[in-house]
């Protein structure tokens, strides 16, 4: 629970038709080898303990019998075991019969939950023998204990984790277009069990998947479907036990034809904070009739799902194609509009050589294709000084000629030296004064190009620049349109690789290579031996670590100590412990400290679902104090 990351699995135990007595020591055997993983919730299938397909023998007093001293047999042999198990088995109440999923803990029945939504076409004949789940949730005696709670749209709460509240459906509530689980949701459960006997045709598991995956996201949920697997009657049909477990969109962890104990992690935290962020869950109808509220002991949990060293840049390539196409054409549609709306008769790129204003000027280009206008209407600016390389500036030049944009080289050398003089800086003095103030020429040298051709500044900085402050206030900062704004620096090299690969030109495919070979800097120091002297990495940390932090922290809200549990655990291979803390205080430092620029950005294109413009996603304060973070971040060494 550490984290707030829950255990979970999907049980599909290996099962006799109507063999109960045998079925209840594969269930209770199945809920052993959990409580020994960890295991919090587990799922086990639809009628477990009887087995889905027993067709007519349903109507036997002898059969409902055994299934009643099978559930008897589990209670007994799991009395030791916190894990909350759903099993499913049929259940006689009131002179009716009902398909039903069993909560146990601690063996005790923590409520009975009927199927709302009985199937009864193809090969489905359910209203024959069962009848659906109760209006209202009543209490009853079962099997001559204390009264429990029966009904449909229970939730369980844990009482010593208030963010953690379980819900139950079986197999066609899903299918439903009323599945209680959406009431189950708005009423607070954030994980939802769905026992199951669905049957393999051949396309069907996809859509399983869909559905399983789709409820996830709409109710904000970690969804387990555990369905009958061997054992079941082959007479006509053939039960594969899908076993799925999603969270939130993301399948976690999938699973056919194997059965046994499959086993993931819900982040309960996550789901809470997106619930808290999105407020689309409305208050339920109330649960008056509320499962037992159950407690589990604290402890840490072991992970095993897959968290991505880059979480901005999708791993396949494929993926990573598709994804690389859409933030291009964003971007690009987003710069036309604004060229449109302005009348600009020129997009004014200050191009350095590097990544960033590389792939700036390619989305211009981009751009003006849509527009359907020449490249010439590109102006693109080098502007050499102090800390320009005779490799990057062969590369601007190269990058601009080969675009077909009309190219001016500006150099500021003797302007930033003039400027020196009039402030009193001694020139000798590399301080970020120093810096700064070759920054600041460099926008004023566009902003009037611009202003004299009647064109927009296109602004290069990317958000992982922005959300470090690693950028000069009214230099490099400010724009008339900041295409990279919403793009992380761990993209931007996908981005560059997948237009150099997409294109025909061999001299502008070799330009584009050799800036991705380029290292990351802003070049306002001396070169030294013509090579660059200033690599930003070295100076603020690596990006594909600041990446991480960022998305965690501004997406999800994750604390310091869980940003660092899972930055250990996806890239602990590549950075030590000492220096992802190192860099993950940074982060927070300068994140903190550098909102005032992030304030009064220009406009950008919003990509993607981590964005730090003030007039949407992300409103700070600029004085906020960072001593919360940093405090909790002192205390993980």
């Amino acid at each position: 629970m550490k984290d707030g990351f829950i255990s979970v699995a999907c049980g599909t135990p290996k099962l006799r038709l109507a063999d109960c007595a045998y079925n209840a020591e594969e269930t209770f055997q199945m809920m052993r080898t959990a409580e020994k993983a960890g295991v919090k919730v587990l799922i086990l299938p639809e009628l477990g303990l009887t087995g889905y397909t027993c067709g007519d023998l349903f109507y036997q007093d002898t059969l409902l019998q055994g299934a009643e001293e099978a559930l008897k047999t589990v209670l007994e042999a799991t009395r030791n075991l916190e894990v909350v198990t759903a099993v499913g088995m049929p259940l006689r109440v009131n002179n009716k019969l009902y398909n039903c999923a069993i909560i146990i803990q601690n063996g005790k029945v923590l409520g009975v939950v009927p199927k709302t939504h009985l199937p009864n076409y193809g090969e489905f004949y359910e209203k024959r023998w069962f009848s659906p789940a109760p209006k209202e949730i009543e209490r009853l005696p079962l099997l001559g204990l204390e009264s429990v709670t029966f009904g449909g749209g229970q939730v369980f709460r844990c009482e010593n984790f208030s963010e953690l509240a379980l819900g139950f459906e079986i197999c066609e509530d899903l299918w439903s277009p009323e599945s209680p689980s959406v009431e189950m949701a708005k009423a607070g459960a954030v994980i939802i069990g769905n026992l199951s006997a669905s049957n393999d045709v051949v396309g069907k598991d996809a859509y399983r998947r869909q559905l399983v995956s789709m409820q996830s996201a709409k109710l904000l949920c970690g969804y387990i479907y555990s369905s009958s697997g061997a054992g079941e009657s082959t007479s006509d049909l053939v039960f594969g036990a899908h076993q799925l477990i999603a969270e939130n969109g993301t399948m976690l962890a999938e699973r056919r034809f194997d059965g046994g104990l499959m086993i993931s992690e819900i982040d309960v935290h996550r789901l809470a904070y997106e619930r808290r962020r999105t407020q689309l869950l409305g208050e339920g109808p109330g649960n008056n009739g509320c499962g037992e509220v159950f407690r589990l002991t604290v402890s840490p949990t072991k992970l095993t799902r897959y968290v991505s060293p880059m979480p901005f840049v999708p791993e396949g390539k494929e993926d990573r194609d598709a994804r690389c196409r859409e933030i291009l054409l964003i971007a690009s549609l987003g710069l036309k509009q604004r060229l449109e709306h302005t009348g600009a008769k020129t997009a004014v790129v200050g191009l350095s050589g590097g990544l960033d204003s590389t792939l700036a000027v390619l989305i211009t280009g981009l751009a003006m294709k849509l527009l359907d206008r020449p490249m010439t209407d590109i102006t693109a600016v080098t502007m050499p000084c102090f800390g320009t390389t005779d490799r990057t500036r062969n590369n601007a030049v190269i990058l601009a000629e080969q675009m077909g944009a009309s190219l001016r080289t500006v150099d500021i050398s003797q302007s930033v030296r003039v400027h020196f003089r009039d402030i009193g800086h001694d020139p000798e003095d590399h301080s970020v004064t120093y810096e700064n103030a070759q920054a600041r020429e460099r926008t004023q040298v566009l902003m009037d190009i611009a202003n004299a051709e009647g064109g927009l500044v296109i602004g290069t900085g990317d958000i992982s620049e922005l959300a470090l402050g690693w950028c000069t206030y009214n230099g490099d900062h400010m724009s008339m349109y900041g295409v990279n704004a919403s793009i992380p620096k761990t993209l931007v090299r996908h981005l560059v690789g997948y237009l150099s690969q997409d294109d025909e030109e061999e001299k502008l495919h070799d330009v584009l290579e050799d800036i991705l070979d380029t290292p990351v800097s802003p070049e306002l120091l001396p070169a030294v031996q013509g090579e660059i002297s200033q690599r930003t990495e070295d100076l603020v940390g690596p990006y594909e670590l600041h990446d991480f932090f960022l998305y965690y922290s501004v997406r999800w809200g994750f604390t310091p100590g869980k940003i660092f549990r899972l930055a250990q655990y996806a890239l602990g291979r590549a950075y030590g412990r000492d220096v992802i803390l190192k860099w993950l205080k940074v982060f927070y430092r300068r994140f903190f400290n550098q909102q005032f620029k992030r304030s009064c950005l220009p406009d950008g294109p919003k990509i993607g679902t981590v964005a730090l413009s003030p007039r949407g996603d992300w409103r700070m304060p600029s004085d906020a104090q960072a001593e919360l973070w940093l405090t909790e971040a002192e205390t993980l060494k």
